[in-house]
């Protein structure tokens, strides 16, 4: 496979991945967290890394815009919930692991 072919592939992936995160509105950040380590905000910030080492400037909003599809703060007020004593406790508990 040639290094343009598995680019086109991964970007691709990239851009389903996002789709689906978008419309599953349901899925909270912090659960993606808790089961996979990583969440939207986290593939925003590794977005905006990649396209600064490419030499183009994005700012943390417009990052996350393009992975929410919309403003992060009109998101949070249509899909976040509040987060349970639960979720917020294996939180802590994945975040210590990261350390």
């Amino acid at each position: 496979m040639s290094d343009t072919t598995r680019e086109a592939a991964e970007a691709a992936a990239f851009r389903r991945l996002v789709a689906h995160l978008q419309k599953r509105t349901d899925v909270q950040n912090i659960d993606m967290m808790n089961l996979a380590g990583f969440c939207r905000n986290c593939l925003a910030d590794w977005l905006r890394e990649a396209l600064a080492e490419r030499g183009v400037a994005l700012s943390k909003d417009e990052a996350r815009t393009e992975i929410y599809g919309m403003a992060p703060d009109a998101w949070k007020a249509k899909y976040q919930r509040e987060a349970s004593a639960e979720q917020q406790a294996k939180f802590e508990t994945v975040m210590k692991g990261k350390e």
